[in-house]
């Protein structure tokens, strides 16, 4: 289904607890399943244990939306790899944007983020 406003196609993209986490985490290079999955760990003070099938279902998502891409390489014990595709670098950006948004409005412990009404 195509939208036709591109910030409903954007927001259907990204949805979802792990996808930007995910892509922030690649931008680096490849990782492998486990990788990914202790990087979502690291600076999660008090977060429960990401269950596989949650994740599995992330990166799986971000495969069919074209922003990474998934190399099995066939070998026993299984090893798959995840990385960026062009489309997926292009978008590092935009997340790093929104990550400086966040720094400089969400602060800890505000309760109103910052965000006046209008």
């Amino acid at each position: 289904m195509k939208h036709s406003c591109p910030v409903t196609a954007f927001q259907k993209l990204i949805n979802g607890k792990y996808k930007l986490r995910i892509v922030w985490d690649l931008q680096d290079g490849p990782r492998r399943y486990s990788e990914i999955r202790n990087g979502l760990l690291r600076g999660a003070e008090g977060s429960r244990e990401i269950a596989p099938r949650v994740l599995s279902r992330e990166l799986k998502a971000l495969v069919l939306s074209g922003l990474i891409d998934r190399k099995d390489y066939g070998v026993v014990p299984p090893r798959v790899e995840y990385r960026l595709t062009r489309k997926g670098r292009s978008f590092v950006p935009v997340i790093a944007a929104i990550r400086d948004w966040g720094a400089r409005h969400l602060a800890a412990g505000s309760e109103d983020y910052g965000i006046a009404a209008e």
